[in-house]
């Protein structure tokens, strides 16, 4: 508790010494609280420009902190220029640690001194993140890696952050008559979960691992290889990427790279990643993507930092693929039923009240660029629609809700124009008839006939067994009387005939199957 209160007092000292209340109140406030508030606080310098004044204090508390800055340096629709422009700078470029304590990571993690272990070391990093920093080195093969070391005493920090996270939900589900429907402790459990997981460096790089392995031979995305000899829970060594920083599009027109096709490629990259695998990269700001301009790979994207990844179960990518769609053919009764279904809305909720509201808030940005919509006024207005029918937040849907802004503001920036509608509504058509259609049919069988293919052999010894104990006794040791013999019969001529439909149904759904292999072997040809 004490060091809690320590690291909140730091908070406000912080706040203070930077004047973010100076810049809140100068956004929402009347005038005279600016100047009363800066009259208290006379002894502050407040000359350097208020979005400097706010990276640098997002800098000196700390990771979590940094995070928040990345997702809102993305969401230029909602803040000034100036603000968003600033925090840019916290995607890549976040004060580096001293070297000589990533070498003492390294060497401790991995058992050998930098100078051991690569056949040359870059002890000036090239980038530093929240959570860790990177430097280039060499192996003794000669090839080229990228070195991602954890940035010393992170877990203390990230733990009494977090435990602050978790009393502001308690009493915001306490005190706010909403709190409790958007299920805010629940969210910041979640929030802490992944941060946590972001710690271990060796999670990143399965992540890295399974991501690659969902994307191979893919035409529109890189992910590095990892060098699993080279790590650790701490230190992690991969394939060095060269490209060029997908918010730098000045330089990628410069090399030819057409932004148009590159918005639609993320797209698609996102809505693959989503309803394809139900596996995706959850942090996902500019600062964590290249555009390769080598020729053999030329105009793909490649992925870095992978510490943060969403996962989706079958439930919820089925829900989100009916929502989506629903909302591309402007089928709000069907979004309508689907909340209910789904359970996110109450049972006794009226479809035609709850259609009537998703259609005011969604139908004026249809048809029009994301130049042209304001989607924080959008999201304001389905908040507001969703207190009122009791809607209820998913916690397991919060990375992919930040995901998705993300995937905005990287649209925004690389063309203005682009129709996230007409975008993705073909990808979720196919993706849907892949998984209704008769291409979904023939997919889930090859994943059911391999179980049920070893129970039928089985279910005529199971029948015996279960015939045989009736027969002996009631369970108890006492002879069975002759009406429930009878009964025991009549309930074994019902299972025989259930196994007959068992079988010829078996038979035919295995010669189904082998029917269909063979015609699409042939059509192969």
């Amino acid at each position: 508790m004490f060091l809690r209160s320590l690291r909140l007092f730091k908070i406000i000292r912080v706040a203070i010494r930077y004047g973010l209340d100076e810049i809140v109140a100068s956004e929402f406030a009347p005038p005279r609280i600016a100047r009363i508030t800066n009259a208290i606080f006379f002894w502050r310098d407040l000359t350097r420009p208020r979005g400097e004044r706010l990276r640098r204090a997002l800098e000196d508390l700390g990771p979590i902190f940094v995070k928040f800055g990345q997702v809102l340096s993305t969401r230029r629709d909602l803040m000034p220029p100036d603000i968003a422009n600033e925090l840019t700078r916290l995607q890549d470029r976040v004060p580096p640690f001293d070297s000589d304590l990533a070498v003492l990571q390294i060497q401790k993690s991995l058992g050998a001194h930098p100078d051991e272990l690569f056949a040359s070391f870059e002890r000036k990093p090239v980038a530093s993140a929240s959570i860790a920093q990177v430097h280039f080195a060499t192996l003794k093969d000669g090839k080229e890696v990228a070195v991602k070391v954890l940035r010393p005493g992170m877990r203390d920090v990230i733990d009494h952050d977090i435990g602050l996270m978790h009393v502001a939900a308690d009493w915001l589900e306490r005190l706010w008559a909403d709190g409790r429907r958007l299920k805010a402790k629940e969210v910041v459990a979640e929030f802490d979960k992944y941060l946590h997981d972001e710690l271990d460096l060796m999670r990143e790089a399965a992540n890295a691992s399974q991501l690659r392995r969902n994307f191979a031979g893919s035409t529109l995305l890189i992910v590095p290889e990892m060098y699993w000899d080279y790590c650790s829970s701490s230190v992690i060594v991969m394939e060095r990427m060269h490209g060029i920083p997908i918010s730098q599009t000045e330089r990628l027109r410069e090399e030819g790279v057409d932004l148009s096709k590159l918005s639609r490629d993320g797209v698609e990259i996102f809505f693959t990643q989503v309803f394809r695998d139900g596996f995706f990269h959850a942090d996902m700001h500019p600062g964590n993507i290249l555009v390769s301009v080598a020729p053999e790979t030329f105009g793909r994207y490649i992925a870095l930092d992978f510490g943060i990844v969403g996962t989706l179960n079958d439930f919820d990518k089925d829900y989100l693929s009916q929502n989506f769609l629903a909302f591309f053919r402007r089928d709000y009764k069907r979004v309508a039923e689907a909340h209910i279904e789904s359970g996110w809305a109450p049972r006794e909720t009226r479809v035609d009240e709850l259609e009537a509201a998703v259609r005011a808030c969604c139908e004026p940005i249809f048809d029009r660029p994301l130049k042209d919509i304001s989607f924080g006024q959008v999201l304001l207005r389905l908040f507001q629609t969703s207190r009122r029918f009791n809607v209820e937040v998913q916690p397991q849907l919060v990375l992919l809700q930040k995901t998705l802004l993300n995937v905005e503001g990287l649209g925004r920036q690389l063309d203005p124009d682009l129709d996230l509608w007409k975008t993705a509504k073909p990808y979720l058509e196919r993706w849907m008839s892949e998984q209704i259609g008769w291409r979904g049919f023939v997919e889930q069988l090859k994943v059911e006939v391999p179980r049920y293919s070893r129970l039928l052999p089985q279910i005529p010894r199971l029948v015996q067994q279960a015939l045989t104990k009736y027969n002996e006794g009631d369970g108890h040791g006492q002879p069975q009387s002759g009406e429930l013999l009878k009964k025991l019969l009549a309930e074994q001529r019902r299972t025989n005939m259930l196994l007959g439909v068992i079988v010829y149904f078996g038979g035919g759904l295995i010669g189904g199957i082998v029917v269909v292999q063979v015609l699409m072997h042939l059509l192969r040809f």
